[in-house]
């Protein structure tokens, strides 16, 4: 009797690398949000929170699928800061919006900004500025 062929090794399931876009999204979106309903509900601008943002958006990134690289590190990178600036905004937004009886989605299209700037310098501790420029580096390591 020939010996019989060896048999091919089990093929790997194949991962949905279509799925990344949709995690990064809903991921960052529910992160601003809870990262905006902290810092409004407390009054503080709770920096240490970019940090989560940017490992959130690592995991999203790779749980999603994408390839790792440049480009999802550099995605990574992009998601962190645009949190960033958006909990920043809404966040100054809430703020001044209150004194107006405004929502912050209704007060954050009427500031510029250079205001929001300025009332973000002026709102965040030296440990939460530290924590908002370490966190795209903390993204770019994340999602090697």
């Amino acid at each position: 009797m020939p010996p019989e062929a060896p048999a091919s090794p089990p093929r790997a399931p194949r991962s949905a690398s279509w799925l990344w876009p949709f995690m990064l999204a809903l991921g960052s979106l529910t992160l601003v949000v809870a990262w905006t309903s902290l810092a409004l509900a407390s009054g503080r601008q709770h920096g240490w929170m970019a940090l989560l943002a940017a490992l959130e958006a690592a995991w999203m990134l790779r749980l999603g699928g994408m390839q790792a690289g440049w480009p999802r590190r550099w995605l990574a990178l992009a998601a962190t800061l645009a949190m960033i600036v958006a909990v920043q905004w809404i966040v100054a937004a809430g703020h001044i919006g209150a004194q107006m009886g405004l929502a912050p989605w209704q007060a954050a299209p009427k500031m510029g900004a250079a205001y929001v700037w300025t009332l973000t310098k002026l709102a965040n501790t030296a440990f939460d500025l530290t924590c908002l420029v370490l966190a795209p580096l903390v993204a770019l390591w994340a999602a090697r």
